[in-house]
């Protein structure tokens, strides 16, 4: 059996607060007895770093599956940025697990494509694994990160040396996904960041 990690990014910015994706949820069985998840409630890995929820200004998932925005009801009254078009097949389709999603007091916010969240920070439309996929772009003082989400699954599979864990075959369409890599590649980021993996790519010396 493959074992992965699922990773979310917080991102302090002159505006706040910013959080990259809240994790899988809590409490449906069939998803408890497929995977077997060891999970850590967003509270709590926000609460090792110094951080409250509630002082979480915003929210960007990068898609809607149950691992990657699985805990967004942590957030009430907080806007959660989303594709439409990955809203729409959340609600359509076998998706994700939309109690999950739906929960009192959400505020999605629906986008059209790339979304400039402020002057250093920029949300860009990836789609491949899943229509509504995206990522994240960071300015930062000592350069540009990018947060791939699951827009390429590991730093070895960014890097040309993809392990079991890669995306790329899986994906229900390889040509938007090769695309969106390709675009993530040209913003010619000094470190990207993956949704399933710990270690970031970092640019050559």
């Amino acid at each position: 059996m493959l074992r992965g990690v699922v990773v979310a990014y917080l991102v302090r910015h002159a505006g706040g607060l910013l959080l990259f994706d809240t994790g899988f949820g809590f409490g449906n069985a069939e998803l408890d007895e497929r995977y077997d998840p060891q999970r850590v409630h967003v509270a709590d890995a926000l609460g090792a770093v110094g951080v409250d929820p509630a002082e979480i200004d915003a929210v960007a998932n990068c898609h809607l599956h149950a691992d990657h925005a699985g805990q967004n009801a942590t957030f009430p009254g907080i806007p959660i940025y989303v594709q439409a078009t990955e809203w729409k097949i959340a609600h359509t389709t076998d998706h994700t697990i939309l109690e999950w999603i739906d929960f009192d007091g959400s505020r999605y916010e629906q986008l059209d494509g790339d979304h400039t969240i402020s002057d250093d920070i920029r949300l860009l439309a990836t789609p491949g694994h899943t229509p509504g996929h995206q990522s994240l772009a960071v300015r930062t003082r000592t350069g540009l990160v990018t947060l791939a989400g699951q827009a390429c699954y590991t730093a070895a599979e960014w890097a040309g040396d993809p392990t079991p864990l890669e995306g790329r075959t899986g994906a229900p369409d390889i040509g938007a996904y090769d695309r969106s890599i390709a675009r993530l590649r040209a913003l010619d980021s000094d470190v990207v960041r993956f949704g399933h993996d710990r270690e970031p790519w970092t640019r050559p010396a």
